[in-house]
């Protein structure tokens, strides 16, 4: 067996297996571990687990890590701020971080129009809050979401998501006025006649002059690192023109240089009318924003939108760091580079081994569906959690995705070194085998 990056014990070690007996009569089932070590530190696009093992993270905390762990300028931005003013609620007595970011994300976000941010805890929070904001704008109820999108957990982001095993079996009943759209999965799908046939929807499924917003991801992200065909967005965008239906886009994922742009609506051309983000915003810290057009954002009466700890002045500030760290070190030409690399290896997996049905992507969020038939294209989820496993077994934390649980995906922070990069891309190409 090949020796890949530092690991002192086997994994899980024998502190992380302590540990996990702790969790086991402590921490409930339902939450879900894709690696059984606990990390003691991490920094860049390192993490050191309680036993000394140093793993390659191709993970980020599920896509929170653009600009990498422990960024020394969101840890002094942060701190900073911590040891200034860690809390006052900005309906109660305001602070400019909280301003400043805001003005930030006005600036760079997509839309050559007046724009308007408001800030939350997480990425189901603000698609709730952009949902509350289109109803409010257009006086009508309904909400169109797709097939295979993930967009949160709470009752009406749980609704709107499509996978019902684990995210929604058991939870229901469900939020009302909840219409799903198939998405344009080029590998399982008809595009073209998708596409063609979209109207329809509207006439059979649901009235468009009584849907406030459709809701979609450019990419989507737990189901599967699905790459959205420009036409089909194009026409998409123009329903949703020709019915007064705001298009409400989900970057939750996508944000913050992951997709070598920016923003993956830049990639289409596309000015949504509001943009949903969170995950790499604040650099690990807990912060999720709405931005949109002003008379849009504008709407709610006041008090009608807010939260005790939206916008925290500790997060804003670790935000506006990590969004000039973003800018300065161009994270999202290094983007470009990370994905033209994986792509690469991917392909020549694929030409190797028959189970892979497809490498997709969009600049470093590249992905691979295991099949166990490339003709019948069966999900094989069982080889995926076995790559899994022997991946994050030689040193390499890497996660599943799909509404059938068989992808592979790529999520690793935008600072990794070639290096690191060239080992976790072996570590991978051992697994495979």
């Amino acid at each position: 067996m090949p020796k890949f990056i530092h690991l002192k014990t086997s994994v899980p070690g024998p502190r992380s297996l302590a540990l996990l007996e702790r969790r086991k009569n402590q921490i409930p089932l339902g939450i879900f571990n894709s690696s059984p070590v606990f990390v003691d530190r991490a920094e860049g696009a390192l993490v050191y687990d309680v036993d000394g093992n140093t793993f390659i993270d191709f993970a980020g905390g599920i896509g929170t890590m653009n600009v990498g762990h422990c960024n020394p300028a969101v840890v002094e931005a942060a701190g900073a701020q911590l040891r200034k003013l860690t809390h006052s609620c900005f309906s109660v007595a305001m602070y400019e971080s909280y301003l400043t970011l805001a003005e930030k994300l006005n600036q760079i976000t997509p839309g050559n129009f007046p724009k308007k941010t408001m800030f939350a805890n997480s990425g189901a929070e603000g698609v709730e809050n952009a949902v509350k904001i289109a109803r409010h704008f257009t006086k009508r109820p309904g909400v169109v979401a797709f097939e295979h999108a993930f967009h949160g957990r709470t009752l009406l982001t749980m609704t709107m998501t499509s996978k019902v095993k684990p995210y929604k079996f058991g939870f229901g009943p469900f939020a009302p006025e909840v219409y799903r759209l198939p998405y344009p999965y080029e590998y399982r799908c008809n595009v073209d006649q998708m596409t063609d046939s979209l109207e329809d929807f509207f006439n059979s499924h649901a009235a468009a002059e009584n849907v406030a917003c459709v809701v979609f991801e450019l990419v989507v992200g737990e189901g599967g690192f699905v790459v959205a065909p420009p036409k089909y967005v194009k026409k998409l965008e123009s329903i949703c023109k020709k019915h007064g239906i705001l298009l409400v886009i989900d970057e939750v994922q996508t944000g913050f240089g992951r997709t070598g742009k920016m923003f993956a609506c830049e990639h289409y051309g596309l000015q949504p009318d509001l943009i949903v983000m969170a995950k790499s915003l604040a650099g690990g810290l807990p912060l999720s924003a709405v931005t949109g057009r002003s008379e849009v954002m504008d709407s709610p009466q006041i008090g009608g939108v807010g939260g005790t700890y939206t916008g925290n002045p500790v997060s804003c500030a670790a935000a506006l760091a990590a969004v000039e760290f973003m800018e300065r070190e161009q994270l999202p030409k290094r983007a470009l580079e990370i994905g033209e690399t994986v792509k690469e290896k991917f392909v020549q997996f694929a030409l190797k081994h028959p189970f892979i049905g497809e490498v997709r992507g969009l600049g470093a969020m590249m992905a691979m569906e295991f099949v166990k038939d490339r003709q019948t294209k069966e999900p094989d989820k069982e080889r995926t959690n076995e790559i899994i496993r022997k991946c994050y077994e030689n040193g390499l934390l890497v996660l599943a995705a799909g509404t059938y649980g068989n992808v592979l995906r790529t999520l690793m922070p935008l600072v990794i070194t070639e290096a690191q990069l060239a080992e976790g891309l072996e570590v991978i190409e051992y697994a495979l085998q």
